[in-house]
């Protein structure tokens, strides 16, 4: 009741000229969600975000992940779903028929209008076993409105290979490098381009590597300035921010 009075108190002060639309807009970015009991959905994240609420679907049951779906999609024509089985996809298709599964990144990606690509956002990978995170990001970022280019296997232990790509990868507004094993390709990256590095630590490694562990302490100690750390295999929570960080780039506030 009080999201709903809010909501209405919004709309009459903005038809009495009592605030005017960018006034409206702020209040109601607080406003509203929807309580399903099992979850409540958060449908004007659109609104301070810029893309509608992603569903995780770890740890969550078929059943669940469809409903949410259904209520997400039923406000919002374009929508994700992160950590995807394949069994999810089989039953979640039979309600979303255009729905779209990418395996190797684990997404699930409902496209219905699919907004126009602004700026540019470099998606970089070590090597082809980081591949499913570095997709994880790249898909996340093009989704939600990002022009993305992909440069992968360019690891330090060929650095001619990261070195062919140093023009493309200047074109960018953001730069999110997925790396495994020691983790150091951000750090080589960042210190030879000026442009924000979004560092991605990967579970690829050996036994030392510690499931991510040692890349992704790697990466906060490393000494090259301008580079921000996500969680290990976070590829969804990179290619986000990158998408936020090449908006404010375009300019859209």
């Amino acid at each position: 009741m009080v999201c709903i009075s809010i909501f209405q108190q919004t709309l009459q002060d903005l038809w009495d000229r009592k605030i005017n639309p960018e006034e409206a807009e702020k209040r109601l970015r607080q406003f509203p969600y929807e309580d399903i009991g099992f979850a409540k959905i958060d449908h004007h994240r659109a609104l301070r975000k810029g893309f509608p609420e992603v569903v995780f679907c770890q740890g969550k049951t078929n059943e669940q992940i469809v409903d949410i779906l259904k209520k997400i999609s039923r406000e919002h024509p374009n929508c994700l779903a992160t950590r995807v089985q394949p069994d999810t996809y089989d039953s979640v298709k039979k309600e979303f028929p255009d729905i779209r599964f990418h395996p190797n990144a684990r997404l699930l990606v409902l496209e219905r209008e699919p907004v126009s690509k602004k700026g540019s956002v470099a998606i970089v990978s070590a090597g082809t076993a980081d591949l499913p995170v570095a997709e994880e990001a790249a898909i996340t970022a093009d989704v939600a409105g990002s022009t993305v280019s992909r440069i992968y296997d360019v690891g330090i232990a060929g650095l001619h290979r990261l070195i062919s790509h140093l023009n493309q990868l200047w074109q960018a507004n953001v730069i999110v490098a997925v790396a495994g094993m020691e983790g150091a390709l951000p750090g080589v990256i960042s210190g030879m381009v000026g442009r924000p590095v979004i560092a991605v630590p990967t579970s690829i490694g050996y036994g030392a590597h510690f499931q991510g562990l040692s890349a992704l302490l790697t990466m906060l100690n490393t000494c090259s300035p301008g580079i921000g750390v996500v969680n290990i295999d976070n590829g969804f929570g990179a290619g986000y921010l990158a998408h936020l960080i090449n908006r404010l780039a375009e300019g859209d506030k």
